[in-house]
């Protein structure tokens, strides 16, 4: 068994780049993916900002170096690019040197390509390409798709807890390390944008008609994104000799059971998966330098997450920002995306703006960062994912030493 967790390969795309090196670069400069959406068919497409990867899904299939044959839906494309980088970066070429697992994530699954064929499967008498997407409509298609073209074959499983998926994935392939039962496992979680979220958010009222801006006292909404996010975490035998991006040193589940959709007032979820990270790591909330809050934007999320991390820090909060105004709110992507700006917070001693922040909410003690620190050496950040039906999750990103 290991006692540690070592990340050695991360792999992304999202709005702000079709890789980690673009997406840091995008980070860096303030440049947010937030914009107009053009892939989808809508009727909010004119009064929604969403956070969307301008490719087609013939783009995205070359990117992936899959042949036009090969196409997939969008949520599994997006994944097999986030997780060849994070293969790439591990230094990974012979999958079955060691007990190799995969654990993604997804909230809509094939749903992007699915709905665009609902009719034309109702209709019995047609067949056509399309025919293929309609088995990869649930979750677990995608999860599948990327392990065959990967050649991971020991340990396959999904997971879909909303916008907590990837970090619950994340937490469940580190358990899977410390337990023996695998050397190493990609983790992470990928979401595409579909009219079914997109209607399902305007129907719940809580879509910002501008940019949003986390943490604001005039928050009006979150924006949509999409994207994948992906790690590959390792054991102390299968990272030896490697370089060592950080390691994953807590983590924490907690579920407040408060509403379906939304987050408790007194963020009594939020708290105990935070508390439940510092249990596992060993450390203190005074050791964290940054928090990447889960801070969508929305008015019960900002104000729950924010009450629940002024009551364990004591209103003494260290500096800390939401980076959903860059992405969009990926959904189950989300926590893996945001903890690998974890790391490169801690491998480039940064701290990444609160973009669009202005006004305090008087609720709070803290106000977010909302522009690019640099010089501080980061050892530990803290990063905050929490779901629909109260499914909370907190990770604790810590350097290597």
């Amino acid at each position: 068994m290991s006692s540690k967790i070592y990340i050695t390969g991360m792999g992304m795309i999202s709005a702000i780049g079709n890789n980690v090196a673009e997406s840091l670069a995008s980070l860096e400069n303030s440049n947010s993916g937030i914009g107009t959406l053009e892939n989808i068919r809508s009727r909010h497409k004119a009064i929604i900002p969403v956070g969307e990867i301008k490719a087609s899904n013939e783009e995205l299939t070359a990117m992936a170096g899959l042949l036009p044959e090969q196409q997939s839906t969008r949520t599994a494309l997006l994944g097999l690019i986030a997780v060849q980088e994070a293969l790439k970066t591990a230094g990974i070429t012979d999958i079955k040197e060691f007990r190799t697992g995969i654990i993604s994530s997804t909230s809509v699954g094939g749903m992007g390509t699915t709905e665009n064929h609902w009719y034309e499967y109702l209709d019995k008498e047609k067949t056509g390409p399309w025919l293929k997407y309609i088995e990869a409509h649930e979750c677990g298609d995608s999860t599948e798709f990327i392990a065959d073209k990967i050649g991971i074959k020991d340990y396959l499983s999904t997971i879909s807890t909303a916008c907590s998926s990837s970090a619950n994935a994340i937490m469940f392939g580190a358990r899977l390390i410390k337990h023996g039962i695998l050397d190493r496992v990609v983790v992470g979680g990928t979401d595409s944008m579909t009219r079914f979220t997109i209607n399902g958010f305007m129907a719940l009222m809580i879509l910002d008609k501008e940019k949003c801006k986390p943490f604001d006292s005039d928050r009006q909404g979150l924006n949509l994104g999409e994207g994948a996010g992906f790690f590959v975490i390792e054991s102390e035998k299968s990272a030896k000799g490697k370089e060592i991006l950080a390691e994953l040193s807590g983590y924490g589940n907690s579920n407040d059971a408060f509403h379906q959709t939304a987050s408790s007032p007194d963020g009594a979820g939020a708290y105990l998966a935070m508390e439940k990270a510092f249990k596992v790591s060993g450390l203190k909330p005074t050791d964290i330098d940054y928090i990447n809050a889960h801070g969508t934007g929305t008015s019960i999320n900002d104000l729950s997450e924010g009450t629940a991390i002024d009551k364990l820090f004591s209103k003494n909060v260290p500096n800390i920002s939401s980076t959903k105004a860059f992405t969009g709110h990926t959904l189950a992507a989300c926590a893996a995306i945001e903890g690998i700006f974890s790391v490169l917070a801690i491998k480039h001693n940064m701290i990444f703006p609160n973009l669009n922040y202005v006004n305090p909410m008087t609720e709070l003690s803290f106000k977010p960062t909302t522009t690019l620190e640099k010089g501080k050496k980061i050892n530990h950040v803290l990063s905050n994912s929490f779901g629909f039906g109260g499914n909370t999750s907190a990770l604790i990103f810590s350097r290597h030493q």
